[in-house]
């Protein structure tokens, strides 16, 4: 699915506060193929929305070329979102 998501000309990114050592472990479990940015700071977090200040969750942004904000997926389920993603793309 990642290829397809590639195919559209579009990068994927994961934003989380870990650690560098708990991301890469992550990855590791996971078999992720895309990076993964540390936000120990929880700056992204909250320009984005994605942290209250008690809690960050994960959601989704497609952000177009020009850098604007083109769709949010808020609290996401893995499950089947990558289908979504492409479809949006």
């Amino acid at each position: 699915m990642l290829a397809d998501i590639h195919n559209k000309t579009a990068i994927v990114v994961g934003v989380s506060p870990d650690a560098a050592a708990e991301q890469q472990a992550f990855r590791v479990k996971y078999n992720l193929n895309f990076p993964l940015l540390c936000d120990i700071e929880r700056k992204v977090g909250t320009l984005y929305g994605n942290y209250d200040g008690a809690k960050y969750w994960r959601s989704t942004f497609l952000i177009g070329a020009d850098g604007i904000v083109k769709k949010v997926w808020p609290k996401v389920k893995v499950e089947g979102h990558a289908s979504e993603v492409l479809a949006a793309l």
